[in-house]
């Protein structure tokens, strides 16, 4: 899961999309998963096309923003602050305010090498303009994928555990995974997890927009996509999304994410309500792992020999979430570039806004 070396603003701003008939404000509950996009896959859906390309833009401001020089003072933070962060990507048409920026706490007794990262993404909320476009007043939740060292052997931590002591147990997620959302830092004046940080923002915007339409959109790039699922779940499981007898709609929006937990994970998101439209990349290996022998497409005989070594069983079998949208046509990718290109958000994007080069699978 790698860093990108390409910005937001090198996405080609102009590029002439489909017309959208719709307005956006009379049909954002599909865009959003109402009917777990049914229809609206093959062909894709203009608008559907057009916010998935949005929020990807989204999730790339955390990289473009991330300040990964080891050398920096500011190593692991974020190169502007909360009011400055769009504008100073030229971003400010995004028409969201930035409200709190997310930063991991990861625990002393898991740091592998050198200084982790502390920046993951932030919360914005969209301004009066834009909530009247979309219908709504949108809560957008953004992480940041994979950029360094310690977060890579993070990653590999991919051994299956509980989720949390106070559900079911064979409700179980990666470990790495869960350990970076969850971890804290004793040793910091801000001891909030970063999934602290996320219920906490989630519950004081919910408050203060309360009498108006509001959605909870949440957006990530291969481990920003793992983590903006596991914030889901919190979020409907803590019951935040209720309110005055309303439901406010959950959505993920993942872009070349891994896989997360088991089957019992999965069926815990349907439960609760979360919807997940993944897009990946046909040539992407990332959103094969964890998992990779062991998952959602085993034949019959393979899964029931599996579940005859329950260690193996319990602890290595994965199964993705939510609905899959592939894009572009498979090729060999031999070179280390061309595995890297495929992985890219920046090459997601470019596949989403060439029509000719989306299939559905």
């Amino acid at each position: 899961m790698m860093g990108l070396l390409s910005t937001v603003t090198e996405l080609d701003p102009e590029r002439q999309q489909p017309a959208v008939q719709r307005p956006l404000a009379d049909c954002w509950r599909d865009i959003h998963g109402k009917d777990a996009w049914l229809g609206m896959l093959d062909p894709v859906d203009p608008l559907l096309r057009a916010e998935l390309i949005r929020y990807g833009k989204m999730a790339q401001v955390c990289y473009d923003a991330f300040e990964s020089q080891p050398l920096s003072k500011n190593f692991g933070g974020c190169k502007f602050t909360r009011s400055d962060l769009f504008k100073s990507l030229k971003m400010e048409n995004l028409g969201y305010e930035v409200t709190v920026f997310l930063k991991s706490k990861i625990s002393r007794s898991r740091k592998f090498f050198g200084k982790p990262a502390k920046w993951m993404g932030y919360v914005g909320v969209s301004n009066d303009e834009k909530s009247k476009h979309l219908g709504r007043r949108d809560i957008a939740i953004a992480w940041r994928g994979t950029s360094t060292f310690s977060e890579w052997l993070t990653d590999f931590k991919d051994v299956l555990v509980p989720i949390s002591p106070d559900q079911d147990p064979k409700v179980m997620v990666e470990m790495g995974f869960l350990h970076l959302y969850t971890d804290k830092d004793e040793t910091c004046k801000d001891k909030y997890s970063v999934r602290e940080q996320i219920l906490n923002e989630v519950k004081r915007l919910i408050q203060l927009y309360r009498d108006e339409e509001l959605s909870i959109s949440i957006t990530g790039h291969s481990l920003g996509s793992a983590l903006a699922i596991l914030s889901a779940h919190d979020i409907v499981k803590s019951v935040l999304n209720t309110m005055d007898g309303r439901v406010l709609p959950v959505c993920v929006f993942s872009f070349s994410g891994p896989r997360v937990g088991n089957n019992k994970f999965k069926e815990k998101l349907e439960e609760l309500g979360v919807k997940v439209l993944r897009v990946v990349n046909v040539n992407d290996i990332v959103p094969r792992l964890p998992g990779i022998l062991f998952n959602e497409k085993m034949s019959k005989g393979v899964e029931k020999f599996i579940k005859s070594l329950p260690c193996i069983h319990k602890r290595w079998t994965y199964t993705h979430v939510g609905v899959e949208l592939t894009v572009g046509h498979k090729i060999q990718c031999e070179r280390l570039e061309q595995i890297k290109d495929a992985h890219e958000l920046k090459t997601l994007l470019r596949l989403l806004e060439n029509d000719s080069t989306v299939a559905i699978s």
